[in-house]
């Protein structure tokens, strides 16, 4: 046999360059997996802060419509003895 008709299957032989971009894009995912309860834990107390900081710092006016035979001891001078 000559070795024209001799055919052998050899693995494609990438560039060291597309080695070293598919190599980075499978650490991005590790990363992401290892750490993902963590980081979506952050983000949600995070947003919790906001909201808590959010709705004590609002100024709510204290003056409205009392119930009906309502008695407020702060502001007469009449006690109920």
């Amino acid at each position: 046999m000559s070795k024209k008709q001799k055919k052998f299957k050899s693995k494609p032989n990438y560039p060291l360059g597309k080695q070293a971009i598919k190599n980075e894009a499978d650490k991005k995912t590790e990363f992401y997996d290892k750490h993902k309860s963590t980081i979506w834990t952050v983000i949600i107390i995070i947003i919790l802060a906001i909201f808590f900081i959010v709705n004590n710092t609002r100024k709510v006016s204290d003056h409205g419509p009392y119930p009906p035979n309502y008695y407020d001891s702060r502001t007469s001078g009449d006690s109920l003895r």
